[in-house]
C-alpha cells in the first residue's frame, strides 16, 4: 500500500519495484543504523546504480539534497529530494562473509549485506556477483584528504532521520539493515522505508 511504512528487520534486506516519479523514503527509526541501497533498471537489469558515475558527475564524495544518482550508462536513476542526516557513503562495497572473516576475524559465515541483497534480488535473477557498490544511506566514512586513509565511524543519523529519493526510471531497488557492526556502532537495528506512488496524492 502506498505510504505504508515497512520494516527491514536487523541484518536482512527487502526489495521493491518503483515506477518513474515514485518516491522512496528510507528511515532510520532508532538512529545510528545504515541501509545499503542498490538499484537496477526494471526493464533491463544490466543497467545498475553506479557509485563511480554518480560521484564523477557530482564532483564530490558526499551526496545530499539536490544530487542525482546515475546508472552505469550515465542515466539518472534517482534524485535526492530531502536529506535530514546529510552524511552517506558511496565508496565502500556491501559487507560480506569474506569481509567479516578478513576484517573482524569472524567464522560464522554470516551473509552480510551482500548476501542479503542477493537473496532479496533473487526473483529478478541478481546473484552475489552482480551486487554493485551500494549507496550506503546514513553510513559515516571519514576520509583523510592527504593520506587517503578511511575510517568507518558511527552514523550521524538520529532517530527518525530520513532520505527521500525520487525514481527517474522503472527500478528494482533492494535495501538492507546493515549487518556490519563497525557501520552501526555495533548495535544491530532495523531500517524502515515508505513508498509514495506517483499520482496517488500521498
Amino acid at each position: 500500500m502506498s505510504g505504508q511504512v515497512m520494516r527491514i528487520p536487523p541484518c536482512s534486506a527487502k526489495a521493491v519495484e518503483l515506477a518513474p516519479g515514485d518516491e522512496l523514503v528510507v528511515i532510520d527509526p532508532e538512529g545510528e543504523q545504515v541501509s545499503d541501497l542498490v538499484a537496477f533498471n526494471r526493464e533491463d537489469m544490466a543497467e545498475y546504480l553506479s557509485s563511480g558515475r554518480s560521484i564523477d558527475y557530482a564532483s564530490r564524495l558526499f551526496l545530499t539534497t539536490g544530487d542525482v544518482l546515475y546508472s552505469n550508462r550515465s542515466r539518472p536513476m534517482f534524485t535526492l529530494l530531502e536529506d535530514t542526516c546529510g552524511r552517506h557513503d558511496f565508496t565502500l562495497t556491501p559487507c560480506s562473509k569474506e569481509m567479516f572473516e578478513k576484517l573482524y576475524g569472524e567464522e560464522q559465515g554470516r551473509p552480510g549485506c551482500e548476501g542479503n541483497l542477493a537473496m532479496a534480488l533473487a526473483p529478478w535473477g541478481i546473484t552475489r556477483d552482480r551486487v554493485p557498490i551500494a549507496f550506503n544511506i546514513f553510513m559515516h566514512v571519514a576520509v583523510d584528504g592527504d593520506s587517503g586513509e578511511i575510517r568507518v565511524l558511527p552514523p550521524l543519523s538520529k532517530p527518525g532521520a530520513h532520505l527521500r529519493l525520487r525514481a527517474e526510471m522503472p527500478l528494482v531497488v533492494a535495501m538492507t539493515s546493515c549487518s556490519a557492526g563497525q557501520s552501526n556502532n555495533f548495535r544491530y537495528k532495523p531500517i524502515d522505508y515508505r513508498v509514495e506512488r506517483a499520482g496517488d496524492g500521498v
